[in-house]
Protein backbone atom coordinates (compact mmCIF):
# COMPACT_ATOMS: atom_id res chain seq x y z
CA UNK A 1 0.00 0.00 0.00
CA UNK A 2 1.57 3.59 -0.90
CA UNK A 3 1.17 6.83 0.54
CA UNK A 4 -1.90 7.98 2.37
CA UNK A 5 -3.47 4.40 1.81
CA UNK A 6 -3.34 4.01 -1.84
CA UNK A 7 -2.69 1.02 -3.50
CA UNK A 8 0.49 0.76 -5.57
CA UNK A 9 0.48 -0.52 -9.10
CA UNK A 10 2.19 -4.25 -9.14
CA UNK A 11 0.52 -5.22 -12.64
CA UNK A 12 -0.55 -4.08 -15.83
CA UNK A 13 -2.93 -6.49 -17.77
CA UNK A 14 -3.47 -5.86 -21.30
CA UNK A 15 -6.34 -7.01 -23.77
CA UNK A 16 -5.09 -8.01 -26.71
CA UNK A 17 -7.33 -7.51 -30.39
CA UNK A 18 -7.15 -3.84 -31.02
CA UNK A 19 -4.61 -3.42 -27.88
CA UNK A 20 -1.62 -4.50 -28.51
CA UNK A 21 -1.91 -4.66 -32.23
CA UNK A 22 -4.49 -2.93 -34.69
CA UNK A 23 -5.45 -6.76 -35.61
CA UNK A 24 -9.11 -6.15 -36.60
CA UNK A 25 -9.28 -4.83 -40.00
CA UNK A 26 -6.36 -6.30 -41.78
CA UNK A 27 -5.26 -9.25 -39.59
CA UNK A 28 -8.34 -11.05 -38.71
CA UNK A 29 -10.83 -9.74 -40.99
CA UNK A 30 -8.70 -11.11 -44.25
CA UNK A 31 -7.81 -14.60 -43.03
CA UNK A 32 -12.21 -14.64 -42.27
CA UNK A 33 -12.71 -14.09 -46.05
CA UNK A 34 -9.86 -16.34 -47.06
CA UNK A 35 -11.95 -19.22 -44.51
CA UNK A 36 -15.10 -18.56 -46.18
CA UNK A 37 -13.37 -19.08 -49.67
CA UNK A 38 -11.59 -22.07 -48.72
CA UNK A 39 -15.02 -23.30 -47.32
CA UNK A 40 -16.71 -22.64 -50.53
CA UNK A 41 -18.88 -19.76 -49.71
CA UNK A 42 -19.51 -16.71 -51.18
CA UNK A 43 -18.86 -14.55 -48.52
CA UNK A 44 -16.81 -11.22 -48.32
CA UNK A 45 -16.91 -8.79 -45.01
CA UNK A 46 -15.39 -5.46 -46.26
CA UNK A 47 -14.26 -3.49 -43.06
CA UNK A 48 -17.49 -1.60 -42.49
CA UNK A 49 -19.43 -5.03 -42.56
CA UNK A 50 -16.77 -6.47 -40.63
CA UNK A 51 -16.74 -3.11 -37.94
CA UNK A 52 -20.93 -3.54 -37.45
CA UNK A 53 -20.05 -7.31 -36.66
CA UNK A 54 -17.64 -6.76 -34.25
CA UNK A 55 -20.23 -5.91 -31.76
CA UNK A 56 -20.61 -10.46 -31.95
CA UNK A 57 -17.88 -11.17 -29.01
CA UNK A 58 -15.80 -14.04 -30.50
CA UNK A 59 -15.05 -14.93 -33.92
CA UNK A 60 -16.91 -18.50 -34.07
CA UNK A 61 -19.92 -16.77 -32.53
CA UNK A 62 -18.99 -13.93 -35.04
CA UNK A 63 -19.49 -16.10 -38.06
CA UNK A 64 -22.58 -18.01 -37.26
CA UNK A 65 -25.00 -15.16 -36.04
CA UNK A 66 -23.52 -13.45 -39.84
CA UNK A 67 -24.46 -17.57 -41.14
CA UNK A 68 -27.87 -17.22 -39.44
CA UNK A 69 -28.59 -13.75 -41.03
CA UNK A 70 -27.62 -15.16 -44.64
CA UNK A 71 -30.40 -18.15 -43.55
CA UNK A 72 -28.01 -20.77 -42.69
CA UNK A 73 -30.48 -21.65 -40.13
CA UNK A 74 -29.41 -25.02 -38.01
CA UNK A 75 -26.74 -25.88 -40.07
CA UNK A 76 -24.46 -22.41 -38.70
CA UNK A 77 -22.91 -23.56 -35.32
CA UNK A 78 -21.31 -26.24 -37.25
CA UNK A 79 -20.23 -24.94 -40.57
CA UNK A 80 -18.98 -21.85 -37.99
CA UNK A 81 -16.78 -24.04 -35.68
CA UNK A 82 -15.20 -25.23 -39.41
CA UNK A 83 -14.93 -22.27 -40.76
CA UNK A 84 -13.37 -20.77 -37.62
CA UNK A 85 -10.98 -23.37 -37.06
CA UNK A 86 -9.64 -22.80 -40.95
CA UNK A 87 -9.51 -19.16 -39.96
CA UNK A 88 -7.38 -19.63 -36.71
CA UNK A 89 -4.49 -21.57 -38.58
CA UNK A 90 -4.52 -18.62 -41.31
CA UNK A 91 -4.16 -15.99 -38.86
CA UNK A 92 -1.36 -17.78 -37.14
CA UNK A 93 0.00 -18.27 -40.41
CA UNK A 94 -0.20 -14.60 -40.83
CA UNK A 95 1.51 -13.82 -37.25
CA UNK A 96 4.23 -15.95 -37.62
CA UNK A 97 5.02 -14.22 -40.84
CA UNK A 98 5.41 -11.45 -39.69
CA UNK A 99 2.72 -9.99 -40.85
CA UNK A 100 1.40 -8.43 -37.79
CA UNK A 101 3.05 -5.63 -36.03
CA UNK A 102 2.49 -3.82 -32.84
CA UNK A 103 0.70 -0.78 -32.59
CA UNK A 104 3.28 2.28 -32.21
CA UNK A 105 4.62 3.10 -28.64
CA UNK A 106 3.02 -0.59 -27.24
CA UNK A 107 6.96 -2.02 -26.80
CA UNK A 108 8.24 0.84 -25.05
CA UNK A 109 5.71 0.88 -22.92
CA UNK A 110 5.86 -3.01 -21.73
CA UNK A 111 9.60 -2.04 -21.40
CA UNK A 112 9.24 0.51 -19.39
CA UNK A 113 7.02 -1.39 -17.26
CA UNK A 114 9.43 -4.46 -17.18
CA UNK A 115 12.63 -2.23 -15.81
CA UNK A 116 10.39 -0.87 -13.06
CA UNK A 117 9.28 -3.84 -12.00
CA UNK A 118 5.28 -3.90 -12.90
CA UNK A 119 4.52 -6.88 -13.64
CA UNK A 120 2.38 -8.21 -17.24
CA UNK A 121 -0.42 -9.93 -17.98
CA UNK A 122 -2.98 -10.46 -21.02
CA UNK A 123 -6.24 -11.41 -20.62
CA UNK A 124 -8.17 -11.94 -23.81
CA UNK A 125 -11.05 -14.19 -24.73
CA UNK A 126 -9.18 -14.97 -28.09
CA UNK A 127 -7.70 -18.17 -29.03
CA UNK A 128 -4.21 -19.40 -27.27
CA UNK A 129 -3.42 -21.29 -30.85
CA UNK A 130 -2.60 -17.83 -32.17
CA UNK A 131 -2.51 -15.36 -29.12
CA UNK A 132 0.61 -17.19 -27.52
CA UNK A 133 2.57 -16.79 -31.13
CA UNK A 134 1.45 -12.88 -31.33
CA UNK A 135 2.54 -12.12 -28.09
CA UNK A 136 5.87 -14.04 -28.94
CA UNK A 137 6.38 -11.82 -32.34
CA UNK A 138 5.11 -8.63 -30.63
CA UNK A 139 7.07 -8.84 -27.32
CA UNK A 140 9.77 -11.67 -27.16
CA UNK A 141 9.84 -14.65 -24.88
CA UNK A 142 9.66 -14.19 -21.02
CA UNK A 143 7.80 -10.47 -20.66
CA UNK A 144 4.23 -11.84 -20.24
CA UNK A 145 3.94 -13.58 -16.61
CA UNK A 146 0.06 -14.67 -17.14
CA UNK A 147 -1.83 -14.98 -19.93
CA UNK A 148 -5.19 -16.07 -19.92
CA UNK A 149 -7.17 -16.47 -23.26
CA UNK A 150 -10.41 -17.68 -24.22
CA UNK A 151 -9.47 -21.59 -23.82
CA UNK A 152 -9.79 -20.57 -20.28
CA UNK A 153 -13.18 -19.49 -19.53
CA UNK A 154 -16.25 -20.37 -20.42
CA UNK A 155 -17.55 -17.01 -20.94
CA UNK A 156 -16.95 -14.25 -22.98
CA UNK A 157 -16.20 -10.57 -22.49
CA UNK A 158 -18.06 -8.42 -21.50
CA UNK A 159 -18.22 -10.68 -18.80
CA UNK A 160 -15.54 -10.15 -16.10
CA UNK A 161 -14.44 -14.09 -15.78
CA UNK A 162 -10.93 -13.39 -18.09
CA UNK A 163 -9.49 -10.75 -15.63
CA UNK A 164 -10.82 -12.54 -12.73
CA UNK A 165 -8.92 -15.91 -13.44
CA UNK A 166 -5.67 -13.25 -14.75
CA UNK A 167 -6.15 -11.62 -11.29
CA UNK A 168 -6.46 -15.11 -9.46
CA UNK A 169 -3.16 -16.26 -10.83
CA UNK A 170 -1.54 -12.81 -10.41
CA UNK A 171 -2.11 -13.42 -6.57
CA UNK A 172 -3.21 -9.31 -6.76
CA UNK A 173 -7.00 -7.99 -5.99
CA UNK A 174 -7.94 -5.33 -8.13
CA UNK A 175 -6.56 -2.56 -6.65
CA UNK A 176 -3.14 -4.34 -7.44
CA UNK A 177 -3.22 -4.04 -10.94
CA UNK A 178 -4.25 -1.68 -14.18
CA UNK A 179 -6.00 -3.17 -17.51
CA UNK A 180 -5.78 -1.53 -20.65
CA UNK A 181 -8.34 -2.37 -23.07
CA UNK A 182 -9.28 -0.76 -26.44
CA UNK A 183 -13.38 -1.16 -26.54
CA UNK A 184 -16.57 -0.71 -24.73
CA UNK A 185 -16.86 -4.36 -24.12
CA UNK A 186 -13.19 -5.03 -22.64
CA UNK A 187 -14.03 -1.86 -20.63
CA UNK A 188 -16.93 -3.28 -18.87
CA UNK A 189 -15.29 -6.85 -18.48
CA UNK A 190 -12.77 -4.50 -16.51
CA UNK A 191 -14.39 -2.44 -14.70
CA UNK A 192 -16.85 -5.26 -13.45
CA UNK A 193 -13.86 -6.24 -11.17
CA UNK A 194 -13.32 -2.81 -10.48
CA UNK A 195 -10.11 -2.71 -12.45
CA UNK A 196 -8.81 0.68 -13.04
CA UNK A 197 -8.70 1.02 -16.98
CA UNK A 198 -6.53 2.97 -19.65
CA UNK A 199 -9.08 2.60 -23.13
CA UNK A 200 -6.20 3.16 -25.83
CA UNK A 201 -9.08 3.01 -28.87
CA UNK A 202 -8.86 2.21 -32.88
CA UNK A 203 -10.38 3.55 -35.68
CA UNK A 204 -13.06 0.90 -34.72
CA UNK A 205 -13.57 1.47 -31.43
CA UNK A 206 -13.14 5.50 -30.68
CA UNK A 207 -16.72 6.05 -31.07
CA UNK A 208 -17.75 3.78 -28.54
CA UNK A 209 -18.99 4.78 -24.80
CA UNK A 210 -16.13 4.65 -22.57
CA UNK A 211 -17.90 5.64 -19.40
CA UNK A 212 -16.05 4.65 -16.88
CA UNK A 213 -12.52 4.26 -18.05
CA UNK A 214 -9.65 5.84 -15.77
CA UNK A 215 -8.47 7.62 -19.35
CA UNK A 216 -8.98 7.13 -22.97
CA UNK A 217 -6.58 7.82 -25.59
CA UNK A 218 -5.94 7.38 -29.50
CA UNK A 219 -3.02 5.51 -29.25
CA UNK A 220 0.23 4.83 -26.62
CA UNK A 221 2.78 7.03 -28.42
CA UNK A 222 1.87 10.76 -29.63
CA UNK A 223 3.40 13.87 -27.99
CA UNK A 224 2.76 12.48 -24.32
CA UNK A 225 3.85 8.26 -25.01
CA UNK A 226 2.15 6.64 -22.28
CA UNK A 227 4.97 4.67 -20.37
CA UNK A 228 5.00 3.59 -16.58
CA UNK A 229 5.33 6.30 -14.78
CA UNK A 230 2.24 7.66 -16.44
CA UNK A 231 0.39 4.35 -15.98
CA UNK A 232 1.22 4.77 -11.95
CA UNK A 233 -0.11 8.44 -12.68
CA UNK A 234 -3.53 7.61 -13.63
CA UNK A 235 -3.64 4.25 -11.51
CA UNK A 236 -2.87 6.44 -8.23
CA UNK A 237 -5.09 9.14 -9.26
CA UNK A 238 -8.11 6.34 -10.08
CA UNK A 239 -8.15 5.09 -6.45
CA UNK A 240 -7.52 8.43 -4.37
CA UNK A 241 -10.89 9.86 -6.60
CA UNK A 242 -12.55 6.48 -5.73
CA UNK A 243 -11.02 6.41 -1.83
CA UNK A 244 -12.50 10.10 -1.86
CA UNK A 245 -16.25 9.60 -3.41
CA UNK A 246 -16.71 6.85 -0.56
CA UNK A 247 -15.77 9.12 2.46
Amino acid sequence: MGEAGIPDLSAVIFDVDGTLADTERDGHRPAFNEAFAIHGLDISWDAEEYGRLLKVTGGRRRIAADLRSRGFGDAADDLAADIHETKTALFRERILAGDVMPRPGLVSLVMSLADQGIRIAVATTGQRAWVEPLLGELLGGGIVEVVVTGDDVSRLKPDPEVYLRALDRLGLSPEDALAVEDSELGLRAATAVGLATIVVSTDYTADQDFTGAAVVRAGFDGVDPLLATGCRRVHRQWWTMRQACRR
